[in-house]
């Protein structure tokens, strides 16, 4: 991640196209913050839709609902071929959990790439909603103001994992494993743009390194959940 916050530009990022999961929850301002730093965004709702995007953002939302909706729309298996390759994937809150390989066991469609033990609603419904500022690795001195909203947190994580923030008790709540970056907060909804700055650098860094175009993968037919 970068050390330093910068102003955006408009074309700093020009030429990526980013894909944002569009299938529920909070998906309008991810595509708002991405545009705003220069990027393409496309709404993400069909196979067909990954082709030539340069990275993808999972938003927060309803978990078991958009798994399953991964499944209806048979974006599980194309999505999991992305991750295999390398592909540089962002998960908030709800795309953390799907990118856990362990939820605590519940039975609900995931994506199952990241090496990570999330519990869902770890502080609380919609009432234990909080905000507070977190120092966040490799995003400089400024802290970041975190919003959760019905949040998860990773409770342990394994070797190859790197931890970027915790709360003060412990919970892990932003982490990277090679090109997967998770938060369990909400970065899109505040007016602090370094998160989605510091995983687009990830992006064009992945693109300069000559990714396989997605155009070139191939869109299987998911057969599990």
């Amino acid at each position: 991640m970068s050390d330093a916050a910068k102003s955006p530009t408009s074309s700093e990022f020009g030429g990526l196209t980013v894909g944002v999961l569009a299938l529920q929850g909070a998906f309008v301002e991810h595509v708002q913050t991405i545009e705003r730093l220069g990027a393409t965004a496309r709404e993400i709702r069909l196979p067909s839709d990954l082709e030539g995007i340069d990275g993808l953002i999972i938003p927060g939302g309803e978990s078991t609902t958009i798994g399953k909706l991964l499944v209806h729309y048979e974006l599980l298996a194309p999505l999991r071929t992305l991750v295999d390759r390398g592909f540089p994937i962002y998960g908030t809150c709800a795309g953390a959990i799907l990118l856990a390989k362990d939820i605590g066991g519940l039975d609900q469609p995931l994506l199952a790439t990241m090496d990570l033990v999330v519990k869902r609603n770890a502080f609380g419904r919609q009432l234990q909603s909080f905000e507070t500022d977190l120092k966040i690795a490799g995003l400089g001195e400024q802290p970041f103001r975190a919003i959760f909203i019905r949040a998860p947190a990773i409770t342990s994580v394994s070797e190859g994992v790197d931890v970027l923030a915790a709360l003060d008790d412990g919970a892990i709540v932003a982490a990277r494993q090679g090109s997967l970056l998770v938060s369990c907060f909400h970065p899109e909804l505040t007016e602090d743009d370094r998160f989605h700055r510091a995983f687009l650098e990830s992006v064009a860094a992945h693109r300069a390194a000559g990714q396989i175009p997605t155009a070139m993968v191939a869109i299987t037919p998911s057969a599990s959940t």
